[in-house]
C-alpha cells in the first residue's frame, strides 16, 4: 500500500515535454472555474442603494429633489391660503357656509373652519401629486434603509411628518368628500430643513471639500429659526380662522414681534387653540435654539483656536505667505513679524501661522493688535494634513517657511518633523517657494529640494570658530542680517553708542551694474578699483559680484576681476541704492576750498580732501585735526623706510586694471612660514611636517570641501585624548605638549557631526601654519569612531571628556593657556519647565569662569537672546543699569535689535542661534543672503571666491590715519576689501549730571599708582582717549597705600560741595578696593586645585582682568573714521587659488601675520 502511495504513475503519452511548457489547452480548460466577485451588489435592491444612498453625486442629487419637492409643498400651501374664501367652507361636495362672523361673546368654538378649507381643483390635483412623490420616495428609502428593526423605522420624526402630510391627499382620490380637508402641509418645512443638512453633508462628500463647522451650525440655526416662524405663522393663522380670521402677513408679524420677545399686544390670538400653539411654539423655541446657540457658541471657540480657514477668494486676490511651526513661541512670532514686514514691498502681504498646538495667551494677545490683526491668521492644523494645508491655501501661497523647534531635547527628531513637513508641502504645492530651517547638518541632503536651506549647527559652529580669529563675527553676521535704519542710539549721550548704532543699519544689497549709478562708471575696471572709488565717493562698500552667464556669487574675486554692465553687485550700505538721493553740489564745493587751512577737514564732508591726500601718493603729516587727537598724544611716530627717517611712507594708487607685475600669485600649496622657522624658534624640537588638501572622511552628506591643512598621516585614536598618555606619546595636560600658540577650548555636551564645521574654518588652507591655534573639545559624553575618524586627519586638534561646571575639568584642558573658551548650548538643558530656564546652568557656569579666569574670552551661545543681558552681570553697575534702560527705550521704539547694546553682544562675546532666523526671512526678499552668508563664514568655497579675516591695527599702522587711507592701502597693495572694525574702548559711564563724579567714569584703582596718575588718566579718559591700558593683579602695598591716600584726598577735596555724594562715592570705592580680597581668594582656590593636580601656577599668575573695556563693531564706517590703536579690521581677503599660474614660482618671502606673498609686497601688506 505504501509503495502504491509513493509510486509516481508515468504520465500519458500525450502529454510530452513539449506539451508541458507550451501548455495543453483542452487541459487547462477542463478544471478552469470563473468566479464572480462582490456578486451581492448586483441584486436589484443593492443597485437601488448604491443609488440612492451609497454613491454620492447620485445621492446628493435624490436629496437636492427631495429638498424642491418640500419647499414646493410649503409654497402650495401659501398660495391655497391666499386663494380661501372664508364664506365657502365645507366638505368638497356638501353646502358651503360663511363662518367669518365671529363673536366674542361666545365661549363656544365653531370648528367647521379649522377642519375645512377652500381648495380648487387644480390645486387638489398638484398638491396630491406632490404627495405620492414624496410618499413613495419615503417608502423607498425605508425599504433600503431597513436593517431589521422596522419599528426603528416607523417612529422617527421625519417618517411620522411624511404619513401626515402624504396619506391624507391620497387618501382623498378615493374619498372625494375629504378633498378640502385641512392638512398641516406648512409642517413640511421641517423636513426641508432636514434634507438641507443632508445634502450640505452629501455636497462636502462629492466636491471632496470641507466646509467650517461654524458655517454648518449658523445655517442650521438659521433654519431652526424660519422653521418655528413659518409653522407658528401658518399654525395662527390657520386656528384663527375661528377667530378673528388673520391674514398670513398679520400672523408673521405676530409671531416676530412674539419671538423677538418685544410683545406689542396689538395683535393677540382669540381663541384657546391658537394660544395653546403659541404656547407650544415658545415652549419648542427655549428647548430647542438654546442648544443650536450652545454648539453655536462652542464651535465659535473652537474655530479661535484652530483659527478657521483663509478663503480662496482671498488667496486669488491677495498675496499671502505660510509660516508652518511646531510650536508658536512669542519670540519667534514677533520676530518674524518684525523681520518681514520691514521690506516696504512685504506690507501688502498676509501671513498664515499653520501650527499644530492651541495659540498661547501671549502670542493670542499680539494677534489682537490691530497692527497684526489684520495680515496675521492663526490656523490651528498639521501640515502633514491636506485638508489644513487647503485652509492655509498652500497651493496659492508665495512661499512657505518650515520652522524647527529648537526647544525640543532631541533634535533629530526634531529634524525628523520638520522633513516631513517640507515633503508633504512639497507634495500638496510642488510649485509653492520652500524655506526650510534644518537643525542637524547629517539631515540637511533630505530637504535639498527646497529653495531655501539654513542648517542651524553648520552656521553656528562656524560663527563661533571664526568668532575666536576675527573677534565678534557672531556680531558682525547678525547685524548684517538684521534690517535696520541704523538709527539706534542716536538719541544717546555715548559716542561709540551712536557710531555703532549707525553702522549697525548697513546690510547687504544688490544690483545690476548697468542699472547703477554707484558702479555704472567703473565697467571695463578691475574689481578692486571699483570698490574702492565707491567707497571713497559714495561710502557704499563693494563686497562682490555674479557674472550674468555664472550664477556662483563671488566675494572680492580680486584686482583680476574686470567689472560688465551685466554683472550684479552685492554692496553694503545704510539702504539700497533705489532709496539713495544724490547731492554733488556739496562735493563740488568742498573741492573749491581747496587746501586752505583748517577748512579741509572742519567742513561736512571730508571725504575728498582725504581721497584727494591719498592719490597724491604721500600722506601729508602738516595738515592736523586738532578733533582727531589730545593735544599730548597728537605727534605720530612715524614708521621708517629702509633704515632712515627722511622718507615718509606711501600709498600706492589703486590700478584701473590689474597690474601682473606688482600682484604675483603665490604658491599656495607650500606654507613659506616653514622656512621661517630656525632652530631657535623650535627650540630644538622636531617640527611636524603639515600638508594640504580636502579632509578624507566627512561626517555627514552634504559638507562643502574646503582646503585644510592635514596630517601625512592620521593620528590613532588614543593620541587624540589630551589628558590621557598612550604608547605614542606620555602627555597628560595641555602643558606637557608645548604649545606655542594660545588654546581654544570648546566645550560641548556631545561631538556632534556640526562641530566638524567648527574645526574646519580654524584649519583653512588660508591660514599660516603659525597661527594655527590647538583645539581642545570639552565634551560632557565620549565621541563616537565616526566623529574621530572625521576629526583625526586635522593637526592639533584634541579631545577630552569634562564639563565647564568642573573646575579640575578646565584646568587640565590647559583653560590658562588658552585665549578663547567657546560654550556651546546643551541640549539636555531644553526640558526645563520654564523656556527662558533653559539657559540658566550656561549662563551661572559661564559667570563662575569669568570671575575664575578674568582675561579669558569666553565666546557663549544662548537659546534665547533675552538671557544675554545675565552675561558678565554686575548687579551695582550703574553702566549696565543705563544700558538696561536704552534696551527698553529702543524697545519701545519698535527696534529689531534692542539687545545690540548689551556689552557681551556688542563685543561678541555672547550669541544666539536664533537671531540668524532672520537670515531665512531675509531670503525671502534678499535670495543671495544665505550664500553670501556661507562665503563670510567659510562654510562654502566657491573657486574664486575671497573669505573673512582679520588684521590688527598697531603702533606702526596709525600713521595711516582714517578708514578710507586704510582701504586705499589695502586695495593697492594686497587688493583686500575692508568691511568693519571691531574696536575696544576703555569703560566710559554715560554723563548724566556733570558734578557727579561716580557716574562720569568706573575708576579702577589697581591701574594707577599715585595721585598724578590718577588725574592724567582723567584727562585721558575726557578727551576721548580709548585704548585700554593693561592692569597688574599682583598685590602690591605700596600701589594700595598710595590708592588709600589718594582716595582720601579725593574726598576731602569735594567734601564741602557735595558732602552726601561723596560720602556715596567713598563707599563704593572703598568696595572696589576690597574686590581685591575677593580676587585673592579666587586665585587661591585655583592655584590650590593646580598643586593638587600637578599643573604649574606660573602661568595663571600673567592673567590679567580686562573687565573695565567695551567692545563694538562698525560695519562699513565712514572714510574718514579714525583709526584707533588695536582696532581689528574685518578684510575680504582675494582667494589666493583664484589666479595662480601654471608656471611654478619658486619664491621665497613672508608677510609677517599676513599672507604669504612676494617680498616686493611685503611692505606694503604689513601696515
Amino acid at each position: 500500500m505504501n509503495e502504491l502511495d509513493t509510486e509516481v504513475l508515468p504520465l500519458p503519452p500525450r502529454y510530452r515535454f513539449r506539451d508541458l511548457l507550451l501548455g495543453d489547452q483542452s487541459f487547462q480548460n477542463d478544471d478552469r472555474v470563473q468566479v464572480e466577485f462582490y456578486v451581492n451588489e448586483n441584486t436589484f435592491k443593492e443597485r437601488l442603494k448604491l443609488f440612492f444612498i451609497k454613491n454620492q453625486r447620485s445621492s446628493l442629487r435624490i436629496r437636492l429633489f427631495n429638498f424642491s419637492l418640500k419647499l414646493l409643498t410649503c409654497l402650495l400651501y401659501i398660495v391655497r391660503v391666499l386663494l380661501d374664501d372664508p364664506q365657502r367652507i365645507g366638505c368638497w361636495e356638501c353646502e358651503k357656509h360663511n363662518y367669518t362672523n365671529f363673536n366674542q361673546s361666545s365661549t363656544e368654538i365653531n370648528w367647521a373652519p379649522i377642519l375645512w378649507v377652500d381648495r380648487n381643483k387644480p390645486l387638489w390635483a398638484i398638491q396630491v401629486s406632490v404627495a405620492i412623490i414624496s410618499f413613495l420616495e419615503t417608502m423607498l428609502l425605508i425599504y433600503l434603509s431597513y436593517k431589521g428593526n422596522i419599528w426603528e423605522q416607523i417612529f422617527r420624526v421625519s417618517f411620522i411628518l411624511e404619513m401626515i402630510n402624504t396619506v391624507p391627499f391620497i387618501i382623498t382620490i378615493f374619498w372625494p368628500r375629504l378633498r378640502n380637508l385641512f392638512i398641516p402641509v406648512f409642517l413640511n418645512c421641517w423636513l426641508a430643513k432636514y434634507a438641507l443638512e443632508n445634502m450640505i453633508n452629501d455636497l462636502h462628500r462629492a466636491i471632496q471639500r470641507t466646509q467650517s463647522a461654524m458655517f454648518n451650525q449658523v445655517l442650521i440655526l438659521i433654519c431652526t429659526l424660519l422653521c418655528l416662524v413659518f409653522t407658528g405663522t401658518c399654525g395662527i393663522q390657520h386656528l384663527e380662522r375661528a377667530g378673528e380670521n388673520l391674514s398670513l402677513f398679520k400672523s408673521f408679524y405676530f409671531c416676530i414681534v412674539t419671538f423677538s420677545t418685544v410683545g406689542y399686544g396689538d395683535v393677540t390670538p382669540k381663541i384657546w387653540p391658537s394660544q395653546l400653539l403659541v404656547v407650544i411654539m415658545i415652549c419648542v423655541a427655549l428647548v430647542v435654539l438654546p442648544l443650536q446657540f450652545e454648539e453655536l457658541v462652542y464651535l465659535w471657540m473652537e474655530r479661535q483656536k484652530s483659527g478657521g480657514n483663509y478663503s480662496r477668494h482671498r488667496a486669488q486676490t491677495e498675496k499671502h505667505v505660510v509660516l508652518c511651526v511646531s510650536s508658536l513661541k512669542i519670540d519667534l512670532l514677533m520676530d518674524f513679524l518684525n523681520e518681514f514686514y520691514a521690506h516696504p514691498r512685504l506690507q501688502d502681504y498676509y501671513v498664515v501661522i499653520l501650527c499644530p498646538t492651541e495659540m498661547d495667551i501671549q502670542v493670542r494677545r499680539v494677534l489682537q493688535i490691530p497692527l497684526w490683526s489684520q495680515r496675521v491668521i492663526y490656523l490651528q492644523g498639521s501640515a502633514l494634513k491636506d485638508q489644513d494645508l487647503m485652509r492655509a491655501k498652500m497651493d496659492n501661497g508665495e512661499a512657505c517657511f518650515i520652522l524647527s523647534s529648537r526647544n525640543e531635547v532631541d533634535r533629530t527628531a526634531a529634524d525628523h518633523q520638520t522633513i516631513l513637513r517640507a515633503w508633504a508641502v512639497k507634495d500638496f504645492a510642488p510649485n509653492c517657494p520652500l524655506y526650510v530651517q534644518i537643525l542637524k547638518p547629517e539631515n540637511k541632503f533630505h530637504v535639498k529640494f527646497a529653495d531655501h536651506v539654513v542648517c542651524e549647527e553648520e552656521c553656528k559652529y562656524a560663527m563661533l570658530a571664526l568668532n575666536c580669529v576675527c573677534p565678534a563675527t557672531s556680531t558682525l553676521i547678525t547685524l548684517l542680517v538684521h534690517t535696520s535704519r541704523g538709527q539706534e542710539g542716536q538719541e544717546s549721550p555715548e559716542q561709540w553708542q551712536r557710531m555703532y548704532g549707525r553702522c549697525s543699519g548697513n546690510e547687504v544689497y544688490h544690483i545690476r551694474m548697468g542699472d547703477s549709478k554707484f558702479f555704472m562708471e567703473y565697467d571695463g575696471k578691475s574689481f578692486t578699483y571699483a570698490s574702492f572709488h565707491a567707497h571713497k565717493k559714495y561710502g557704499v562698500c563693494l563686497i562682490g559680484v555674479r557674472r550674468e552667464e555664472n550664477k556662483s556669487i563671488l566675494l572680492n574675486p580680486g584686482p583680476r576681476h574686470i567689472m560688465s554692465a551685466s554683472d550684479t553687485c552685492f554692496y553694503i550700505n545704510i539702504t539700497k541704492e533705489e532709496n539713495s538721493a544724490f547731492i554733488f553740489k556739496q562735493e563740488e564745493k568742498q573741492k573749491k576750498k581747496g587746501f586752505a587751512g583748517r577748512g579741509i577737514y572742519d567742513g561736512p564732508s571730508r571725504l575728498p580732501v582725504h581721497s584727494i591726500i591719498a592719490s597724491m601718493g604721500t600722506v601729508a603729516m602738516d595738515l592736523q585735526n586738532t578733533e582727531c587727537r589730545p593735544a599730548s598724544n597728537s605727534k605720530l611716530t612715524l614708521p621708517a623706510e629702509n633704515g632712515s627717517g627722511k622718507r615718509r611712507p606711501s600709498i600706492g594708487p589703486v590700478l584701473e586694471v590689474a597690474d601682473s607685475s606688482s600682484l604675483l600669485p603665490c604658491d599656495i600649496l607650500s606654507d613659506q612660514s616653514e622656512d621661517e622657522m630656525t632652530q631657535s624658534d623650535d627650540e630644538g624640537l622636531t617640527v611636524t611636517e603639515y600638508v594640504k588638501g580636502y579632509p578624507p572622511n566627512s561626517p555627514y552628506i552634504g559638507s562643502s570641501p574646503t582646503l585644510c591643512h592635514l596630517l601625512p598621516v592620521k593620528a590613532p585614536f588614543c593620541c587624540l585624548r589630551l589628558d590621557k598618555g598612550c604608547k605614542h606619546n606620555s602627555y597628560e595636560d595641555a602643558k606637557a605638549y608645548g604649545f606655542k600658540n594660545k588654546l581654544i577650548i570648546v566645550s560641548a555636551e556631545t561631538a556632534g557631526n556640526g562641530l566638524y564645521n567648527f574645526i574646519v574654518p580654524l584649519r583653512a588652507y588660508y591660514r599660516s601654519r603659525k597661527e594655527l591655534n590647538p583645539i581642545v573639545l570639552l565634551l560632557d559624553n565620549k565621541p563616537d569612531h565616526h566623529f574621530l575618524e572625521a576629526i583625526c586627519c586635522f593637526p592639533m586638534v584634541y579631545y577630552m571628556e569634562g564639563s565647564i561646571d568642573n573646575l579640575d575639568s578646565l584646568l587640565q584642558c590647559g583653560i590658562i593657556y588658552a585665549d578663547n573658551l567657546v560654550v556651546v548650548d546643551k541640549e539636555s538643558t531644553m526640558s526645563a519647565e520654564e523656556d527662558y530656564m533653559a539657559d540658566a546652568k550656561t549662563i551661572v557656569n559661564v559667570q563662575t569662569m569669568f570671575r575664575l579666569f578674568p582675561s579669558l574670552s569666553i565666546i557663549t551661545e544662548l537659546t534665547h537672546p533675552s538671557n544675554m543681558r545675565f552675561m558678565q552681570f554686575r548687579a551695582k553697575d550703574s553702566y549696565s543699569l543705563a544700558l538696561s534702560r536704552l534696551e527698553k527705550k529702543e524697545r519701545e521704539n519698535g527696534s529689531n535689535l534692542a539687545f545690540m547694546f548689551r556689552l557681551p553682544f556688542a563685543a561678541g562675546r555672547v550669541f544666539s542661534i536664533s537671531m540668524l532666523d532672520t537670515l531665512l526671512y531675509q531670503s525671502f526678499v534678499k535670495d543671495y543672503m544665505i550664500t553670501i552668508t556661507r562665503l563670510l563664514l567659510g562654510l562654502d568655497t566657491t573657486p574664486g571666491s575671497g573669505y573673512l579675516c582679520a588684521m590688527k591695527i598697531t603702533e606702526d599702522d596709525l600713521w595711516i590715519r582714517s578708514y578710507g587711507r586704510l582701504f586705499q592701502k589695502l586695495c593697492s597693495s594686497s587688493a583686500e576689501i575692508p568691511i568693519g572694525i571691531y574696536r575696544t574702548e576703555s569703560h566710559m559711564f554715560s554723563t548724566t549730571d556733570p558734578h557727579d563724579i561716580r557716574t562720569q567714569i568706573s575708576i579702577n584703582v589697581e591701574d594707577c599708582e599715585d595721585t598724578k596718575e590718577v588725574k592724567d588718566h582723567w584727562n585721558t579718559k575726557t578727551s576721548h582717549h580709548r585704548n585700554s591700558c593693561p592692569s597688574d593683579q599682583t598685590e602690591h602695598p605700596l600701589l594700595r597705600r598710595k590708592s588709600m591716600q589718594w582716595a582720601r584726598r579725593l574726598s576731602r577735596k569735594g567734601a564741602n560741595k557735595q558732602p552726601a555724594k561723596t560720602a556715596e562715592w567713598i563707599n563704593q570705592q572703598r568696595l572696589s578696593l576690597y574686590r581685591r580680597s575677593e580676587r585673592q581668594e579666587l586665585s587661591e582656590l585655583v592655584k590650590n586645585r593646580m598643586k593638587h593636580l600637578g599643573l604649574p601656577t606660573t602661568g595663571y599668575d600673567e592673567m590679567n582682568d580686562h573687565q573695565n573695556t567695551l567692545s563694538y563693531v562698525l560695519i562699513n564706517p565712514p572714510p574718514d573714521t579714525r583709526l584707533e590703536l588695536n582696532d581689528i579690521v574685518y578684510l575680504i581677503r582675494p582667494d589666493p587659488l583664484a589666479h595662480v599660474e601654471n608656471e611654478t614660482h619658486s619664491r621665497k618671502g613672508s608677510c609677517g601675520k599676513r599672507d604669504p606673498c612676494t617680498p616686493e609686497t611685503r611692505d606694503e601688506t604689513q601696515l
